[in-house]
């Protein structure tokens, strides 16, 4: 989940449902909607306007919190078996 902190949909959440990292990008689910128009095909057989998510820089989004519920910042630390792990820093749970 994550916190839109910019931009024409500011304080809306969502799911991310695709990153693309070449271009620094993500699709977030119900967020910054865009209108496309489509020709009769197998999946659409009447045609028409369709609605579908575009992509957000992923400068704008912040991952939400998953205690306190509200966008946080990202830190990095060793757990106790020495691995490498984030971890939300407005609630010190770590995020799998």
């Amino acid at each position: 989940m994550v916190y839109v902190n910019a931009g024409n949909h500011k304080g809306k959440t969502g799911k991310v449902l695709e990153v693309d990292v070449k271009n620094k990008r993500a699709i977030v689910e119900g967020v910054n909607l865009i209108s496309r128009s489509t020709k009769p095909n197998a999946e659409h057989p009447q045609g028409g306007i369709i609605k579908k998510e575009a992509g957000i820089h992923i400068s704008n989004l912040q991952l939400v919190d998953p205690v306190k519920g509200g966008p946080t910042k990202i830190g990095r630390r060793l757990n106790d078996k020495g691995k490498l792990v984030r971890y939300a820093k407005k609630s010190g749970e770590e995020i799998k």
